[in-house]
């Protein structure tokens, strides 16, 4: 469980996040959605502490993740994994490199430890043999898939994907959104999903945050989310059709 409790965020004394509280519950898929701007992101970035609040607090299960110093925080850090926008592979490194990159900065396993989770992970991610590959050498939905191997290679308990589907043809994004669901249920992940795609929030979002003007202004799930009477989030849902 991840809950955040009043964040405030502010830059050049704009208000991006006001007073937000959301708790994301373990074992389901949490998505963030609102227009460009909202605040969706900067509150993904609070929430894994790569921007700190103004006001409010971060938990981290029984854990106030704010208070913590640099020291404190690595041993959450280490329990998180984290899909970016564009992949963020290393463009000089392969498959096998870049997923075992965690494992490498993070554990004292013996080589042949590290390479059969990488394996493991990778076959997970339906990229068995895909090794030796280069990132120039794979398509997009390849890339992300990747991504979601080297994010889960340490076995985390909290998952933050930014825009996992963003530039992804609608077949690629199913897969995705398909592996995404899957891991989290599989491995009882807190998952916290940003994302401005709209069938990923009716396919996967069994829990979902609207964010307007950097307010909190929506939450249900795919279930309640068509029947909803909110006006800025009906024309938000409107406005994508």
């Amino acid at each position: 469980m991840i809950r955040a409790e009043h964040i405030i965020k502010a830059f050049d004394g704009r208000t991006v996040l006001n007073d937000i509280s959301v708790e994301f519950a373990t074992g389901c898929t949490n998505l963030i959605i609102g227009r460009s701007g909202s605040g969706k992101t900067v509150l993904l970035k609070t929430l894994v502490g790569l921007h700190e609040p103004d006001d409010g607090a971060v938990w981290y299960d029984e854990t106030n993740y704010t208070s913590l110093g640099f020291k404190e925080r690595k041993l959450i850090r280490k329990d998180i994994g984290m899909i970016f926008q564009g992949g963020a592979l290393l463009d000089s490194s392969t498959v096998e490199e870049n997923v075992k990159l965690p494992l490498d900065l993070f554990t004292d396993q013996s080589e042949e430890e590290k390479l059969a989770r990488v394996n493991f992970c990778l076959d997970r991610v339906r990229l068995e043999n895909a090794n030796h590959l280069y990132p120039a050498e794979l398509s997009g939905g390849m890339i992300k898939r990747v991504a979601i191997a080297r994010a889960i290679v340490m076995n985390p308990k909290y998952l933050f994907c930014d825009e996992p589907n963003s530039g992804l043809d609608p077949i690629s994004s199913r897969i995705i959104d398909s592996l995404i669901s899957d891991i989290t249920h599989e491995y009882g992940i807190t998952t916290i999903v940003n994302t401005h795609d709209m069938a990923s929030v009716r396919n996967i979002g069994q829990q979902i945050l609207f964010i307007h003007e950097g307010h909190a202004d929506w939450s249900g799930n795919n279930t309640t989310l068509e029947s909803t009477a909110t006006p800025r989030l009906r024309e938000f849902l409107d406005s994508d059709r």
